[in-house]
């Protein structure tokens, strides 16, 4: 295959990896590895590289919309972001001495993870919750506009900050292991354990992602995994499909999409899983 020819298969593929993560909120990374991997064959490494780069690109301009229309909790995410962030570093180098198959396993049941995640509807905590004890000291607790961003501000509480911590911890880990934003596990630990709200979960997930990636890009690409004829068009298409999507979201019906977009994941993780086993990959 000529470089035009695979640099054109990667762009496209890209492309439509961030159109299809956009639409769903999981990010292309869950899409452009098992593309770069089974079906361009390249390392699974250079193929995290890629795919963190992309991360750190398409979070970057969603984050600061949210900030702005004041969905985000910054107290929060600054704090969870020292777990995320040695987590990620961890994982970076974890992925240097863990071999390929191993993380193709691991890469394969995060996948089905993430489709679960997908699937279930998002909960809403109607009911604020007072503060606990650490959460009050560190004064995490706000508001944000429940109903949409000219809405009047509805306030809210955090429970099991600890907890929460740990959790954003392993995020951070399979982040730089695995090279995706972890997004599924994030709002997970805020909405589920911390009693978040699903919105504030879900922004300051976004905001959190682009730091932890960049966290471990930086220990990719003191390694020489962060290849920019892979890297560019993986950026450049991700965040064009990522663009797309968004315009596209206003009118499609989303619950479909979810459905069409857990199967392709699940058939990719099932063949990542299939293909670490073999020692193929």
């Amino acid at each position: 295959m000529t470089i035009f020819g695979f640099t054109s298969l990667v762009l496209l593929g890209s492309l439509g990896a961030g159109f299809l993560g956009s639409l769903t909120g999981l990010g292309g990374g869950v899409v452009i590895i098992p593309l770069l991997t089974i079906g361009l064959h390249v390392d699974i490494r250079y193929a995290i590289g890629a795919s963190l780069v992309s991360v750190i690109a398409t979070s970057s301009g969603a984050a600061a919309a949210y900030v702005r229309e004041g969905y985000t909790n910054l107290r929060i995410g600054m704090f969870l972001e020292i777990a995320t962030t040695l987590g990620a570093i961890a994982g970076a180098f974890l992925a240097a001495r863990v071999p390929t198959s191993a993380i193709a396993v691991v890469f394969g049941m995060m996948l089905l993870f993430s489709a679960w995640m997908n699937l279930r509807p998002p909960p809403e905590h109607l009911e604020p919750l007072q503060s606990d004890r650490i959460a009050a000291w560190l004064r995490m607790d706000g508001n944000y506009p429940a109903a949409g961003p000219s809405a009047p501000m509805q306030a809210y509480g955090v429970q099991r900050v600890p907890a929460g911590f740990a959790l954003m911890g392993l995020a951070g880990v399979l982040s730089g292991l695995l090279g995706i934003g972890s997004g599924a596990l994030k709002v997970l630990a805020m909405d589920q354990v911390m009693r978040l709200p699903f919105k504030v979960s879900t922004t300051t997930s976004n905001f959190m992602i682009g730091v932890t990636a960049a966290a471990s890009a930086g220990v990719y690409l003191g390694r020489g995994y962060i290849d920019p004829g892979i890297t560019m068009p993986v950026m450049l298409g991700v965040l064009a499909g990522s663009l797309l999507g968004a315009k596209v979201l206003i009118r499609a019906r989303v619950r479909i999409l979810r459905w069409v977009f857990s199967a392709v994941i699940v058939a990719l993780a099932i063949e990542m899983i299939r293909n670490g086993l073999r020692g193929s990959l």
